[in-house]
């Protein structure tokens, strides 16, 4: 196997969209030589930890609502490629995520860590769910098999909240400003939502060069 490392946030729309790419090309390469590992960051790590109005934090970020709208167009026109259900009129309040990430960290220890970034993509941006209350972090643990009620304890903690502040300065001092981004094999990198074309191509080069396999032999 080859470890394919993703930097990324739940709460970054174009990881999501990158995510879709990729389950599409692993889906069309069902013997893919990948070992995926998710690992933190966080776009907004001063968001308080009760998150804020979505429309506010959109509109001051981008400058007001029209130059909101036109800069979501070309995410809005990606997800539809991928097969993303955008529902960005369901987001009341953009999260703090660094539960979310906490999330993610433990459902690995379960080996649930894919499922679980999944379900919170999902929850977040199809659903309109606020992914920063422990409540709905909770809930969503259940629905992907770990105990709701142990997760709810455990969010009321700072368990791993540390280790993943560290995690994430970790990703930026080796030159990681935006996600996502994929490292593969610990030394090639690609950043943003790469199509599911480019992610086939990788696969097949990387298939092609294993011992005694090739694309036609693994087809």
């Amino acid at each position: 196997m080859i470890r394919l490392d993703i930097i990324s946030d739940v709460a970054c729309p174009w990881c999501y969209v990158g995510k879709a790419y990729l389950d599409r090309s692993l889906e069309a390469h069902p013997d893919h030589p990948f070992e995926i590992e998710w690992h933190p960051f966080q776009l907004n790590p001063e968001m308080p930890k009760t998150g804020m109005d979505r429309r506010s934090y959109v509109e001051a970020k981008f400058g007001g609502k029209e130059r909101a709208v036109q800069v979501h167009l070309p995410l809005v026109e990606h997800a539809r490629k991928a097969g993303v259900e955008l529902n960005l009129d369901r987001i009341g309040r953009t999260p703090n995520t660094l539960d979310a990430h906490r999330l993610i960290h433990w459902a690995g220890l379960e080996g649930r860590q894919t499922p679980m970034v999944s379900a919170l993509f999902r929850a977040y941006w199809r659903d309109g769910r606020d992914i920063g209350d422990a409540t709905t972090l909770a809930a969503i643990a259940g629905e992907v098999g770990l105990d709701p009620a142990m997760t709810q304890r455990l969010l009321q903690g700072d368990g791993d909240a540390e280790a993943i502040r560290t995690r994430d300065a970790h990703a930026r001092s080796r030159g990681v400003n935006a996600v996502p981004t994929f490292i593969i094999a610990n030394q090639h990198v690609l950043q943003g939502a790469q199509p599911a074309e480019t992610w086939a191509n990788i696969i097949e080069e990387i298939v092609a060069q294993l011992p005694g396999q090739s694309p036609e032999t693994k087809a």
